[in-house]
């Protein structure tokens, strides 16, 4: 059976998927993964069919139109304004996720490609959604990228902030999505009320949501087929080599602090990094410092900081005495399974609902609004996570139980009982 994986995003979006298309090849399925061309080369390593999807979101996310999404903290807000950064590039992503579809058996929405749905309705195949949020409407929690200390409001909020939050997000996208009904799949339009989100939920599809119950326990309101399996986590090859100057600078002194932040560019970012290295050195803690986000160059680090370009989190993470990062749901989840402490300072989407969740779980200290972050809120972050008996024993406990479980195989599981 042939499955296509349509996913887009950054590292922290598509690896999850990644490891979700490697346990179903390993099953026996036939797995193509429809993506940008970043990740062309990671997925062809483990033997997955790659089919491209035009436009590059990272660049998006660079340019100033993205920097000012990522500074905005109104849900409407950041929905817009992501609707006109991807705008340009939405009718060939359409059309290329089309082309990836044909001959398919089954097709997987990955977090933001909600209109393989619409392919899959079209082609007479299974369609599934997958999150890596726990998104599915429930009285529990609000919506994730909505303010999450609003849950305090009780259920009837709640279960709104899915139903405004799916109409905002389809008010976006009705308009390319609906052409791309009528002239590539020679379908009628989807209308407002009866959204692409409500359309899913009358055709009763699968819901693969890429979380631990030991974060967000599985709500009762949610239906069997809303499937909260565990993390998706693509494991470090076996032949994987750590650079030897990495290695020296781990064994030359106590665990370090890691510090990234993701696709943050431009002065933000240089002021952030300025700010993580002067916590770091008011802290007397060591760090590691992801390159590509703050502008720092080697040259400009203490022998104290070591700054490294992409290291496998599952290799790494357990190294260091906590992680300092934006709260994307990649990293968030690695760093759990790893059971250091987080420091969270989130910045836009889902990330402000991680940092409510680890500091909820007691694996990180309150969470550090940007508006206050300063060298003393993080470096007294920094040293309550290192310093804090309860978080880190918090944080390993909660590393044991995710280590524990395998989400892949629930997928696997999933898609084994389905009767093809």
């Amino acid at each position: 059976m042939h499955v296509t994986i349509l996913t887009l995003g950054s590292r922290g979006d598509v690896q999850p998927f990644i490891a979700l298309g490697v346990g179903l090849k390993q099953a026996g399925y036939r797995v193509k993964i429809a993506s940008q061309a970043t990740f062309e080369s990671d997925i062809r390593s483990y033997d997955l069919e790659f089919a491209l999807m035009s436009g590059n979101p990272k660049e998006g996310i660079e340019s100033e139109a993205g920097q000012a999404m990522l500074r905005t903290k109104n849900p409407i807000d950041f929905v817009r304004r992501m609707g006109d950064l991807l705008e340009p590039i939405m009718e060939s992503v359409l059309l290329d996720s089309w082309q990836a579809c044909q001959e398919t058996d089954a097709i997987i929405g990955g977090g933001f490609p909600f209109w393989g749905f619409d392919i899959a309705e079209k082609l007479g195949v299974p369609f599934y959604y997958a999150y890596l949020t726990p998104s599915y409407p429930t009285k529990n929690f609000p919506n994730a990228v909505t303010p999450p200390h609003l849950e305090k409001l009780g259920s009837i909020y709640n279960q709104f902030s899915y139903t405004f939050t799916n109409l905002l997000f389809w008010q976006f996208f009705r308009k390319p999505i609906n052409q791309f009904r009528k002239s590539i799949l020679n379908l009628p339009p989807t209308g407002f009320r009866q959204n692409a989100f409500t359309k899913m939920e009358d055709a009763k599809i699968n819901y693969l949501i890429g979380c631990s119950a030991s974060v967000t326990p599985k709500p009762k309101d949610w239906p069997n087929r809303v499937h909260l399996t565990g993390y998706w986590f693509l494991d470090t090859p076996d032949n994987f080599i750590p650079p030897t100057d990495l290695v020296n600078f781990l064994e030359a002194g106590s665990p370090p602090v890691y510090i990234g932040f993701g696709s943050m560019a431009g002065e933000e970012a240089q002021n952030i990094a300025e700010i993580a290295l002067s916590a770091l050195a008011k802290t007397q803690q060591r760090g590691i410092f992801l390159s590509g986000w703050g502008s720092i160059k080697n040259s400009d680090l203490p022998d104290t900081v070591f700054q490294i370009d992409n290291i496998p989190h599952s290799w790494l993470f357990p190294k260091m005495a906590c992680i300092v990062h934006h709260g994307g749901a990649g990293t968030t989840a690695a760093t759990f399974r790893a059971g250091v402490p987080n420091v969270i300072i989130p910045f836009f989407g889902d990330q402000q609902f991680w940092a409510y969740q680890a500091a909820k779980l007691g694996v990180s200290p309150p969470i550090i609004d940007r508006k206050n972050l300063t060298v003393e809120t993080l470096a007294q972050a920094i040293t309550n996570a290192v310093e804090n008996q309860s978080i880190r024993e918090n944080a390993a406990s909660l590393g044991e139980k995710i280590r524990s479980e395998d989400g892949v195989k629930e997928v696997v599981e999933i898609f084994n009982s389905r009767n093809w």
